[in-house]
């Protein structure tokens, strides 16, 4: 199997309690608060103990801003697929584009037949969801003429397309068997098991039928995303999900890079798991996909290498990895500390061989760090459109606070402890930070180091100054500028930062790293 190269996607799977439905909303809200990215609910429309499941979505995500909505998976045999797909683009146009369709074949047959659905056999209901699809896909055409669906099970006759969704819905169907995985990789967005059912173990076999079935018919597998409702415990156990935060991400990253998953759902309605699998699993899963991915990509040689000034830099150079180099543009007037009085590392031994999974570990921070410049990207582009009138000072800062780099407290150099761990193609050193591990590996780069954690504190300081800036403007329309000077500090301050960084430690991260 391979890595399908999706980007990654982390959410809740959540129990629709009819008694507790403030809880359950709440929890939805969690997920969005600790930065995941999908909220999804079980449908089981003939469980009366259970919300049901489509109008708890719609209130889910008038509750949320950011994330991703979806059934888990829908019951299509109580769910006519052409109301079902004129609701789901509904939600999509009010939601701005966060809507994805779970879909399943159903069970529990009696009660699907007490609640007035058709009772079917497997391969009568397999048949009913592939016809259920066109069905799908025909109403979401408004491009396509008048809807004409002549199945079995589905006959849609002269109805009008639409209305068209905000965004391209993926359909994402929950299948275990060979005729399910076959639809799959004929028809679907992406494939949506759960580890109860589809163990590990059972994956490779079950993902060759959907790739062999997607390659028949023309489709690159690829198209097919995999997703993946987990569960799990923390303890000292060597199963699946059965050990610490570190050991599920070592094996989730795993899936990733080895099975192609893209998209893992904690199946808890406990919210201290849910802000543990967050904080603690999310993040490391992510730097170790990063790293995987980069490792297996062509390096480039270093003659090809452009060589940028200094010994550091050219030290990196001579490693392999380019770090990305300082601009030199300034936004503000203002200046948080003295570039010239940065130290330098000392040069390292020229005649060092580098083997690639060492320039990984290089480059992984890199690649770390070109997620905060997305992420500062985005602060820009916030505060732009605050400035312009279309989003409110408290939802900019509220979309800020979720971000890496607010979460991490650089005052103690977490981010790097959280998001830079050293690592190789599938494995982290567990529970040692960068920076305390550079320092015993090599006592020359303390000079730097300590200048490295200085700038943590400043960086910290910055962004508390955004942050005061964005609660004043709540009451204060007028200051805005304040706003943008504060980011456009942040942003001197942090592109800066990052450079030099990247300038000095890349090159001792692959000298240090495991080969």
């Amino acid at each position: 199997m391979t890595d399908y190269g999706h980007d990654l996607l982390f959410g809740t799977f959540i129990t629709p309690i009819a008694e507790q439905p403030d809880r359950v909303v709440a929890l939805a809200q969690l997920t969005e608060d600790v930065g995941l990215d999908l909220v999804t609910v079980q449908d089981h429309p003939y469980q009366a103990r259970f919300l049901d499941t489509w109008t708890l979505l719609s209130v889910i995500a008038a509750s949320t801003s950011r994330v991703r909505v979806s059934p888990n998976v829908a019951n299509l045999p109580l769910r006519p697929p052409a109301v079902l797909a004129r609701s789901a683009a509904s939600l999509d146009l009010l939601t701005g584009g966060r809507v994805e369709l779970g879909l399943g074949a159903g069970a529990f047959w009696d009660a699907i037949a007490a609640m007035g659905g058709a009772r079917r056999r497997p391969a009568e209901s397999v048949q009913a969801l592939t016809e259920a699809i066109a069905v799908i896909r025909a109403v979401w055409n408004v491009d396509g003429g008048t809807v004409k669906v002549d199945g079995q099970y589905h006959r849609v006759r002269g109805v009008h397309p639409g209305p068209a969704p905000a965004h391209d819905i993926g359909i994402w169907l929950g299948a275990y068997k060979k005729r399910m995985l076959g639809v799959t990789g004929r028809l679907a967005d992406g494939w949506l098991p759960s580890s109860p059912y589809a163990s590990p173990e059972q994956l490779p076999a079950m993902n060759a039928t959907i790739d062999t079935a997607a390659a028949e018919a023309g489709r690159d597998p690829a198209a097919v995303r995999r997703l993946y409702n987990i569960s799990g415990t923390s303890g000292r156990g060597d199963g699946f999900l059965a050990g610490p935060p570190a050991q599920w991400a070592e094996q989730l990253a795993e899936l990733t890079l080895r099975q192609g998953f893209s998209g893992y759902i904690l199946s808890s309605d406990d919210p201290d798991t849910i802000r543990r699998f967050a904080a603690d699993v999310v993040p490391v899963v992510r730097d170790l996909v990063s790293t995987g991915r980069s490792a297996t990509a062509t390096p480039a040689t270093p003659a090809a290498l452009a060589t940028p000034a200094g010994p550091a830099a050219s030290a990196a150079a001579a490693a392999g990895i380019t770090p990305t180099p300082d601009d030199g543009v300034r936004r503000s007037s203002e200046r948080v500390w003295d570039e010239s009085a940065r130290p330098s590392a000392p040069p390292p031994d020229p005649s060092l061989i580098y083997r690639p999974a060492q320039r990984a570990a290089g480059q992984h921070l890199i690649d770390v760090h070109d997620h905060l410049r997305s992420e500062l990207r985005t602060v820009r582009d916030l505060v732009g459109q605050v400035a312009a009138g279309t989003m409110s000072a408290g939802g900019a800062r509220a979309h800020i606070n979720t971000m890496a780099m607010r979460q991490n407290n650089w005052t103690l150099g977490a981010y790097c402890e959280s998001y830079c761990r050293v690592v190789t193609t599938h494995h982290t050193i567990e529970d040692i930070s960068m920076l305390p591990q550079l320092r015993r590996a090599d006592p020359g780069l303390a000079p730097v180091i300590d200048r490295l954690s200085e700038e943590h504190h400043v960086i910290h300081d910055v962004l508390e100054r955004v942050d005061r800036a964005l609660v004043a403007l709540v009451s204060e329309p007028d200051r805005i500028g304040e706003v943008q000077a504060a980011v456009d500090l942040l942003t001197d301050a942090l592109l800066s930062h990052l450079s030099y960084e990247e300038r000095e430690l890349v090159e001792p991260l692959a000298r240090f790293s495991p080969a």
